[in-house]
């Protein structure tokens, strides 16, 4: 059955291109539109959606107000917030996180035809990930910003690249005998920055050095990290190239540019690099995984949270080859279990736990206790 799908926005332009849009997919359907939530509310008491996309600013009442409202009841609808003012971490942003936004899709203040038009993959699989999302949704709590992998603003179809075009795959993973601390590596999409805050705000000051991909557009990241960082005892931050990886710290890759793990002797560092879609995302968690199957092999642990898609399977059973220890969070505790389930199936998994038990898990893996 289709996914239904009602479109929230003041402008008839948005509208009908969005509708014509989503519709050339077979398994979503616009069933209604509104040019406010007001509007809203009746076509949802005729027809009720399986996701609602929604604009801020409109009259009568603004899409913010609208998601509250709506989180904050016993059954809330996904909701995408596309509009043009969520953009580079604005308050409008974290706010719409807050309020309990499946996805935020920044749409340009002109040329909007075009645009949508161009990025029908990103606004499908935004609608799918809400889609997943739903039954799970913690009302009044962080979700994920998402523009469902696609960086920039490309979004015609194109071949699934996979992390050989960033790095070759080494036919042999070395590490220096006199290397041995622990690098954590993190990957996450749908429902991963609430799973991420979970995760990180329970680890001591002194926990082991962490790189994190979690999905997300450009400029979103730094806001992202900013608020992870007040509410951990670890310093969180954007990963720029060439920042040391160390204890105590946690590294977010930008939105829109991989990020990899490196070796120079026994220092870490990371590199943040532009390049192709790798899995149909940038960054990519294929590419972070790599990386530190190459670079940290058996000293490395690997993380793999909610998540739709299999971003992440491939890289995740290179750590295993190269001697990490992995861990995959739960079915039950996900928002979406593509992703781990992906790795769990690829066989490069060490451990399935819920989403509360993963940072005990990786702090007795840090001290060698669990294999």
């Amino acid at each position: 059955m289709a996914i239904k799908v009602l479109i929230i926005d003041d402008s008839a332009l948005v509208r009908e291109t969005l509708t014509r849009v989503i519709n050339t997919e077979p398994d979503i359907q616009v069933i209604a539109t509104a040019s406010d939530p007001i509007f809203g509310v009746k076509k949802i008491k005729v027809e009720r959606p399986d996701v609602i996309i929604l604009d801020i600013e409109m009259a009568r009442m603004d899409g913010l107000t609208f998601l509250k409202k709506m989180n904050e009841t016993v059954d809330p609808i996904p909701c995408v917030i596309c509009s043009s003012i969520v953009s580079e971490g604005s308050d409008n942003a974290m706010k719409a996180l807050e309020y309990g936004a499946c996805a935020l899709i920044q749409k340009p203040a002109l040329g909007t035809k075009q645009y949508f038009e161009e990025s029908r993959v990103m606004i499908c699989d935004a609608i799918r990930s809400a889609h997943q999302s739903h039954g799970k949704l913690r009302r009044n709590m962080p979700s994920p910003i998402s523009k469902s992998g696609v960086g920039g603003r490309a979004a015609h179809p194109q071949p699934k690249l996979d992390a050989d075009v960033m790095l070759e795959k080494p036919t042999k993973y070395t590490v220096p005998i006199d290397v041995t601390d622990k690098v954590v590596v993190v990957g996450a999409s749908t429902g991963g920055t609430e799973a991420l805050k979970d995760f990180l705000v329970t680890l001591p000051d002194d926990s082991p050095a962490i790189v994190i991909v979690q999905h997300m557009p450009e400029h979103f990241t730094s806001a992202f990290a900013a608020r992870l960082d007040g509410l951990c005892k670890i310093h969180v931050k954007e990963a720029a190239n060439g920042d040391a990886v160390m204890r105590g710290q946690a590294l977010i890759a930008p939105g829109g540019r991989h990020t990899l793990l490196k070796r120079i002797g026994n220092k870490y560092f990371v590199e943040v690099k532009d390049g192709p879609l790798v899995s149909r995302h940038r960054p990519s968690v294929d590419v972070l995984f790599r990386s530190a199957a190459r670079y940290a092999g058996k000293n490395a642990i690997g993380i793999i949270m909610t998540g739709m898609g299999d971003d992440g399977a491939k890289g995740m059973a290179e750590m295993h080859e190269a001697g990490a220890f992995n861990i995959a969070q739960d079915e039950k505790t996900c928002i979406v279990y593509g992703m781990p389930g992906e790795a769990v199936k690829a066989g490069g998994v060490d451990k399935i736990v819920p989403l509360p038990d993963i940072a005990q898990t990786m702090l007795i893996a840090a001290q060698g206790k669990s294999r």
